[in-house]
């Protein structure tokens, strides 16, 4: 409501959103967050996507595998076509979308699908989302909405399973999402 009603709050929400210069990454409650605010379509608010509950109707607290489809996210630029494993822990974590037109199979409603679970079926699609979307990007792949938790799986010590082979890593390959937007940073500084 804050960034709503708050004139000042709205004003500087909207400001950032429009620079070009800018990256955003909305995780779990974040997601929730920016497809309420629609700010993964900010030109056309109302094609964002919505949050709504599991269709457990519970709160689900797994290590569930994703892939990473090619897309227009920045932050995901070097991830593209890997499967992952991630943690996810949300209630209302299921992505709905006011047109259910898929263009093809990697965009929705004028944002790029940037994250899919791997199967479809629960426990493996935890929410139940559409075609196993998991998160989604704006267009130009700056700003970035998803529910699983890469920060949570950012070390081998942190998956419910990692190869014993890479089990000295210093890092998963999910720090490479940060490494792509800290470098897109300082290309893109004015």
């Amino acid at each position: 409501g804050a960034f709503i009603y708050n004139e000042k709050a709205n004003k500087a929400l909207n400001d950032f959103y429009s620079r070009k210069d800018t990256l955003s990454l909305g995780v779990c409650n974040g997601c929730q967050l920016m497809a309420e605010l629609g700010l993964i379509t900010p030109n056309k608010r109302e094609l964002s996507p919505k949050m709504k509950h599991n269709d457990s109707h519970k709160f689900e607290s797994e290590f569930v595998s994703v892939e990473i489809p090619k897309s227009n996210s920045i932050l995901f630029k070097s991830l593209q076509n890997c499967k992952l494993g991630i943690w996810v822990a949300h209630g209302e974590g299921k992505f709905t979308f006011p047109t259910n037109n898929l263009k093809n199979k990697n965009e929705i409603a004028g944002m790029d699908i940037a994250l899919k679970y791997a199967f479809d079926e629960y426990p493996a699609n935890p929410n139940g989302s559409p075609a196993r979307i998991a998160g989604v990007c704006s267009k130009d792949g700056r700003h970035l909405a998803i529910m699983p938790h890469p920060e949570r799986a950012l070390r081998a010590w942190n998956w419910a399973y990692y190869p014993n082979k890479n089990r000295k890593d210093l890092f998963t390959p999910w720090i490479e999402m940060f490494i792509n937007g800290y470098k897109w940073c300082l290309k893109n500084k004015k």
